[in-house]
């Protein structure tokens, strides 16, 4: 191992607690999506006691770090740092301390271990193989899929060669990471469904046109049908997560309204999950004699992994856990990853780290009792700040 590797290693584990320190932190100040000013304020005061350049967007909601005055190929990693609109269920001295709100899917892990390893390399840039111009990018608003885009909209991007990011894998034991090259996460889009009729009493419904009957019979011809219509070749998911309707049991409602998500692993897929869509709407329409508006929302591309930076930060990675520590991912995920933004601008690397611990149950992410072994911290600082300088080499002149 050359003297750099130890370097950046000793940094990181000498501030371990450090790291883990500003995990709990964000952990116990949670600020879900469009709302992270104290958040980024937090961390730019930690990057500034570091002396590490950064500066704040002027939404307020985001961050870039960096070393930036050397005549070299720019490279950058990402962390994301919003949380969730989920009750933290958890007994531990972290635990969020603001009502129905907590990081229950690992965004103040993402964060702290960027810190750790902006720090890292900021305090090594001398001892570094090569002068390194590397950018940390804590975006905001991942959860919704617009905070990768702002922070390309603020020059997050501008620049830059390659970029690499950590997700937390709750799947994966603390000292294995996984990875996979092409294809990770599936395109992701909201779906809302508006279904409107003519209320009237429970008793006589014939003299109604019943809109949650309708939307009722939409769900489940869209379960059946949505199936039957795709090429079974191309993994396709459309799931409902919310219905509302009606005030009372013996009325029946004049609107029904569905919330869902569609998620394919290609751009023609999802264009058509949504011609078929419309198709069975219209269908349902007419012989329920309801009306049917759909409405598209939000769009989060997948996640494309470039092979050769994949190569790159898999290395890096099992320089930290240890080759023997890599797992290939065998297939994509349908899960959505707004980092797929970034990878419009330049190519790039999303890999999973285990975060899972022994002797414990495992909660998932999006778990109100989600929470990770912290001695992944420090393996994922080391291994983001390693990504940086491999990737630096890679496009060095």
């Amino acid at each position: 191992m050359s003297d750099w590797r130890l370097i950046l290693d000793r940094h990181i584990e000498s501030r371990a607690g450090r790291i883990r320190d500003v995990r709990r932190h964000l952990h116990a100040h949670p600020e879900p999506s469009r709302e992270e000013y104290r958040t980024t304020r937090f961390l730019a005061d930690r990057l500034e006691e570091s002396g590490v350049p950064c500066s704040v967007v002027p939404s307020g909601r985001g961050l870039l770090a960096g070393a930036l005055d050397a005549d070299r190929p720019l490279v950058a990693f990402r962390a994301d740092m919003d949380a969730l609109p989920i009750a933290d269920a958890k007994d531990a001295p972290y635990r969020s301390t603001r009502e129905g709100v907590m990081h229950a899917c690992g965004h103040d892990a993402h964060a702290a271990m960027a810190l750790g390893a902006a720090e890292a390399l900021w305090a090594a840039r001398d001892a570094l193989p090569t002068p390194v111009r590397w950018r940390a990018v804590f975006q905001p608003s991942e959860e919704v899929g617009e905070g990768a885009r702002e922070m390309v909209a603020a020059g997050a991007m501008g620049g830059v060669k390659a970029i690499a990011a950590l997700h937390v894998d709750t799947d994966r034991p603390v000292g294995r990471v996984g990875w996979r090259a092409r294809e990770l996460t599936a395109f992701c889009q909201d779906l809302g469904v508006a279904v409107r009729g003519s209320g009237g009493h429970a008793a006589r419904p014939h003299l109604s046109r019943d809109p949650l009957q309708a939307a009722a019979q939409f769900i489940t011809s869209v379960y059946q049908l949505i199936p039957r219509g795709i090429d079974s070749r191309d993994p396709t998911v459309v799931t409902f997560g919310m219905i509302r309707a009606g005030s009372g049991g013996n009325v029946i409602p004049t609107e029904a309204t569905l919330g869902g998500t569609i998620r394919t692993l290609s751009r023609q897929a999802s264009q058509r999950v949504a011609e078929r869509l419309q198709q069975i709407a219209r269908g349902i329409g007419e012989a329920t004699e309801t009306r049917f508006e759909l409405t598209l929302g939000n769009r989060t591309d997948g996640v494309f992994n470039d092979p050769s930076l994949t190569a790159v930060c898999a290395r890096a990675a099992g320089e930290v856990v240890g080759v023997d520590g890599l797992d290939e991912i065998r297939l994509p995920s349908m899960g959505g990853e707004d980092f797929a933004a970034y990878l419009e601008e330049a190519p790039g690397c999303l890999l999973r780290l285990g975060v899972a611990g022994g002797g414990g149950p495992t909660h998932h992410l999006h778990s109100p009792s989600f929470d990770i072994d912290e001695r992944a911290l420090a393996l994922g600082a080391r291994i983001l700040a390693r990504s940086a300088v491999l990737m630096a080499l890679e496009f060095a002149p």
